[in-house]
């Protein structure tokens, strides 16, 4: 509901009525299922700008603080929160996560007299 309300409010800032996609990027820690992510989107959706767009789904490394390398590592199981190089427990999880909605696609909009909003429109669907 969240990443459809968020749509919705740039939806209605941007002065559009449809929205093509949404990317999302979901980290491993974050305790949501893709599957259950992408249908609850469809039903969360229905009756909004959002009904029928893709839903882009990126996973977002783990990553955490190792404090015997001293550098940030890419954790490859949340199962087994150690360091990768030097097998030392990484309680300090600097990623992984987040569920964040990263970009959004909008069907080409004619250009506006107003250039501030197409500024806008560009700054957010890169966000």
């Amino acid at each position: 509901m969240a990443l459809v309300d968020l749509a919705c409010e740039a939806s209605d800032r941007l002065r559009v009525t449809k929205i093509d996609a949404l990317h999302v990027s979901i980290g491993p820690l974050c305790g949501v299922v893709e599957d259950a992510l992408a249908f609850s989107f469809e039903l969360a959706a229905a009756g909004t700008p959002v009904e029928g767009a893709r839903l882009v789904v990126q996973q977002a490394p783990l990553r955490a603080f190792c404090v015997s390398c001293n550098e940030e590592r890419t954790i490859p199981s949340p199962q087994h929160l150690r360091c990768p190089s030097c097998g030392a427990p990484t309680p300090e999880v600097r990623s992984g996560r987040e569920l964040e909605l990263v970009a959004m696609e909008i069907p080409d909009v004619p250009d506006r007299a107003d250039s501030s909003e197409r500024t806008e429109e560009k700054r957010f669907a890169r966000s």
